[in-house]
């Protein structure tokens, strides 16, 4: 997974492009991914206005892991567009993606504050090493998910949720303005779930465009300001109202998915489909 970080900082730190004034933070076109075992996304298309907090769910398989890394540069898909303000996702520093937990070896042997750094590379470019006012960015950072007192600790001793703030505070320190986050909830406690959104409440106000990935559809449906249904095409987009009806979701989940009914709305309780966590690809 870090040669994955890696790899996603080297596409990143290429070129600065600008961005287009008026263009959309996200805009998709017939993004379509085939392999030859099948079609991991089809056809899909859609906007992100800056600032927006937008909860992308969809069963296991689904596409949504592939989806971010195509946005992020990291996979290249077999036809459509993505554009970053206006550009490429390669031409831009701005994206900032945050893996899933089971995906990161925890054992590697950097810190922190290490870690934090690693968002200054698509600032710093080739072969330069981190300035004071580098360091200071990441210590910033860390200070706004609350982690400054643990900048020296070893990575495997953090507990599930600051590991998830160490990453918000890579994004942080990359000064990225999109950030794309794969199942940053699961596994966590309540408490943990709640110090995570009170920092993702803190870059809403401070206009970054967060995707987050995850399966909790009742939290999609009271902590986001729009929803992205997706199973390897996008089923629906919109508010919770418009996208948790029970013809939508049945069309998504098939029959992994309980419905409760109330005297004024459904709402899907689980979905049932398999264990947590995404696709590989």
């Amino acid at each position: 997974m870090w040669k994955e970080l890696e790899r996603t900082n080297h596409l990143l730190r290429r070129v600065y492009a600008p961005h287009l004034p008026g263009a959309p933070i996200l805009r998709l076109e017939g993004v379509s991914l085939r392999y030859e075992s099948g079609v991991a996304l089809d056809d899909v298309t859609f906007a992100v206005q800056t600032g927006e907090r937008i909860a992308v769910i969809g069963p296991n398989g689904a596409g949504k892991s592939t989806l971010f890394k195509i946005i992020a540069g990291v996979l290249s898909p077999t036809s459509g567009e993505v554009h970053v303000y206006g550009g490429e996702p390669g031409e831009h520093v701005c994206i900032a993606y945050v893996p899933q937990r089971s995906q990161v070896d925890w054992n590697f042997p950097v810190t922190v504050a290490d870690v934090v750094m690693m968002g200054r590379v698509g600032q710093l470019g080739l072969l330069r090493w981190p300035k004071a006012s580098d360091w200071e960015k990441v210590y910033a950072a860390l200070d706004v998910v609350h982690l400054r007192h643990l900048a020296k600790r070893q990575i495997r001793q953090l507990s599930g949720g600051q590991q998830q703030r160490m990453f918000i505070a890579r994004a942080l320190a990359q000064e990225a303005q999109l950030m794309l986050m794969d199942e940053p909830l699961t596994g966590l406690d309540v408490h943990s779930q709640e110090e995570v959104f009170s920092v993702l409440d803190t870059l809403k106000a401070q206009k970054v465009t967060v995707l987050v990935a995850l399966h909790d559809l009742k939290m999609a449906a009271e902590r986001f300001d729009r929803i992205i249904l997706l199973n390897r095409r996008i089923i629906a987009m919109g508010s919770a109202e418009e996208v948790f009806t029970s013809e939508i979701l049945l069309e998504a989940y098939g029959g992994h998915v309980h419905l409760v009914y109330d005297a004024e709305k459904t709402l899907a309780v689980s979905d049932t489909c398999c264990g947590e966590g995404e696709e590989a690809a």
